[in-house]
């Protein structure tokens, strides 16, 4: 999300996220459920529902015939269960095409009707759950489905993008623009009959998608898409349907569940793997939340005046410190892998959650599937109740297992500040970024040759393993790349910004850790300049696909950026000790060549087929020289080129030139 980092980018944090709440130590009693039949569960001896409301005086369920109009034609009072505070009721029919909600008394008062927190179909905008047969929703082959193997974290190459982004300008050639079912169709083409939409990936090179937000969210209403409404989806209402607005009928709720299906083998049928971005963090609304509507006051954080603590900057923070909540998260993230056969997921704003959740997410998640890999931002956008120890801060990823974090060091250093449109990075010549770059490089693990006291973020080495970051310069949030070119470099030319773009997505892929770029970035996507997009029209948002043959030297560029990832295993260790052996940097004087780092990965390193890798890095305006030992080396890449094969040439040592704003990389096989 655009929000503000807090405690990566030093802001002091207030001593009253030192201690829990004592308003919220009231919840520390209530008992808690974690059966596989919240709310909803159909067996051969009917219908059943259970919800989990420990302090509501009274409760109902609600059956209607319709998802969205009609009135209930049926009214059931619950049980309740005190041990376990679970309210029960059944019917003996199996009741499929139907939609309910459940209602509670609370304080004497019936709250507003909910479909519950555990909907897992739901009628048009979410409002009432649907009762449907999720084995008749699967595509054909889905019981062989499967994602790609993944052995090592670093060994993924994540593109974010969303829906209707991604499919929905004209130029992208989709049937089903913005729909899930546009990741469906093959040989799609630009009006110059270049590939788009899952060919596009197939051509790219890329091992996973990310797909922003997919579950049902809030602001698009579904009743009338053809207003066409954008918005990100961070503002979660239904956590566990999918959205309606990305299938081709929200009134079906069969379609949508489906149609993710679909799309989920069409993506694994090509190789690449699917990412779901999860927002657990905050719900879309506070008091008329789901949450609220079952448990009040359980679900969220509040401070000791009851006010609900804000951490999100969207209003409130979910308390995933509280039992139910911890298991809410845990098993939510279990239902997505087993049904959707999601392989992955990046969780917004992860740092508002405790460590231990997310200890557990990881640890439950690969004993369904040992490829799933797990990341977020390691930051809140606000105080929290939450102790700073406790949070899945990126400072703390090391106190946590199978989880990796975003590393704000190497975006900031590489491209400038993300916050400061004007300001410059390393690879658009701004000096003193150097060490920090170096960070990112060595992917935050402790090195020899890495001085972290003079970090522009972090100050200490804070990752355990490679495995523990992921790299970028640019995603959803902020500036696209090209946008802060244009923004940082008002005078330059484009051909100019793309060879800084070059630059930038060079350290990010040769830097340890995982790579992680942005849909559109490899054909030069902008925004028009708008920092944050999450609700502006398709005019600002959508690709524009004749993008890909105006600037094809870029795509080709990115292409073989990420074939030479996937090809050498030197940059993709796997472990701190790996890197400080390996990975050797040259001496210089950043006082006398500011903007140049040049570094050599050696002996082969992560038994790679090369003996020897050297990087040289040149940011400045200027050529500049670097001293290369002699020997026989084959040019990997040299004045924005690239071979994978190393087959542009070959130089002997010595003295050599390195082109402004460019990056030279060599290979010796000897």
């Amino acid at each position: 999300m655009a929000l503000t980092l807090l405690a990566s980018a030093g802001t002091l944090i207030p001593a009253t996220a030192l201690a829990q709440s004592a308003y919220d130590a009231q919840f520390t009693e209530y008992p808690t459920y974690s059966g596989d039949d919240l709310e909803l569960l159909v067996d051969d001896s009917g219908t059943h529902f259970r919800l989990w409301s420990p302090k509501a005086q009274e409760t109902r369920v609600l059956l209607y015939d319709n998802g969205h109009t009609g009135k209930a034609f049926q009214t059931l009072p619950m049980t309740f269960d005190a041990a376990n505070g679970t309210w029960t009721a059944s019917l003996p029919e199996k009741l499929y095409g139907k939609f309910y909600t459940f209602q509670i008394r609370h304080d004497g008062k019936w709250l507003d009707e909910t479909p519950g927190v555990w909907a897992k179909a739901v009628g048009v905008n979410g409002q009432r759950a649907a009762i449907i047969d999720l084995a008749k929703t699967n595509p054909a082959g889905w019981c062989c489905d499967r994602g790609p193997e993944v052995k090592n974290f670093s060994d993924v190459i994540i593109y974010e993008m969303h829906h209707r982004d991604f499919s929905v300008d004209p130029s992208s050639g989709i049937a089903n623009k913005g729909k899930f079912l546009a990741l469906t169709e093959p040989g799609t083409t630009t009006p110059q009959g270049l590939a788009t939409g899952i060919d596009h990936l197939k051509e790219l090179g890329i091992t996973h998608v990310h797909i922003l937000p997919s579950y049902d969210y809030n602001s698009v209403d579904e009743a009338n898409l053809q207003l066409n409404q954008y918005n990100w989806g961070y503002d979660p209402q239904n956590y566990n349907a999918p959205e309606g607005s990305y299938s081709t009928n929200p009134s079906d709720p069969e379609s949508r569940v489906r149609e993710m299906k679909q799309m989920v083998k069409a993506l694994h049928d090509a190789g690449i793997g699917v990412i779901m971005d999860v927002v657990y963090n905050h719900t879309a609304e506070n008091d008329g939340s789901n949450f609220e509507l079952t448990a009040p006051g359980y679900y969220h954080r509040h401070w000791d005046d009851g006010r609900y603590s804000d951490a999100s900057g969207c209003g409130n923070e979910t308390a995933s410190d509280r039992r139910q909540m911890h298991d809410y998260i845990v098993n939510s993230v279990k239902y997505w892998a087993d049904e959707y056969h999601i392989d992955g997921f990046r969780f917004d704003l992860m740092a508002i959650h405790d460590t231990e959740t997310m200890n557990d997410v990881a640890a439950e998640l690969k004993k369904i599937n040992p490829s799933i890999f797990v990341y977020g931002e390691g930051w809140t956008a606000g105080d929290s109740p939450l102790a700073i120890d406790r949070r899945a801060l990126k400072e703390n990823v090391s106190a946590m297992t199978d989880i990796a974090v975003f590393s704000d060091d190497l975006r900031d250093a590489v491209k400038g500040h993300y916050s400061n449109a004007e300001d410059r990075g390393f690879a658009t010549g701004k000096p003193g970024n150097e060490e920090t770059v170096k960070i990112g490089i060595v992917a935050a693990t402790a090195h020899p040759q890495v001085d972290f006291s003079k970090g522009n973020n972090s100050k200490f080495p804070y990752a355990k393993s490679p495995e523990m970051i992921v790299n970028y310069v640019s995603c959803h949030d902020d500036l696209t790349l090209t946008d802060k070119l244009r923004k940082s470099m008002p005078e330059a030319s484009d051909s100019l910004r793309q060879a800084a773009a070059k630059l930038a997505q060079t350290i990010v892929f040769t830097s340890q850790g995982t790579p992680f770029m942005f849909a559109g970035e490899e054909v030069f996507r902008d925004k028009k300049g708008v920092h944050n997009s999450y609700k502006s029209p398709d005019s600002i948002n959508a690709i524009d696909w004749t993008l890909k043959s105006r600037n094809a030297d870029l795509f080709n560029y990115y292409k073989g950026l990420t074939a030479l990832r996937k090809a050498h295993p030197a940059f993709r260790m796997t472990s701190a000790e790996q890197i400080a052996r390996h990975l050797v940097f040259d001496k210089i004087d950043s006082a006398k060549q500011p903007n140049l780092i040049s570094y050599s990965l050696k002996d082969n390193a992560n038994g790679d087929e090369w003996k020897e890798i050297k990087v040289i890095l040149n940011g400045a305006d200027t050529p500049q020289t670097v001293n290369i030992a002699k020997g026989d080396w084959r040019i990997v890449a040299i004045d924005g080129k690239i071979s994978p094969q190393a087959d542009l040439g070959a130089m002997q040592g010595g003295k050599t030139t390195v082109a402004p704003c460019s990056a030279l990389i060599l290979a010796r096989v000897k």
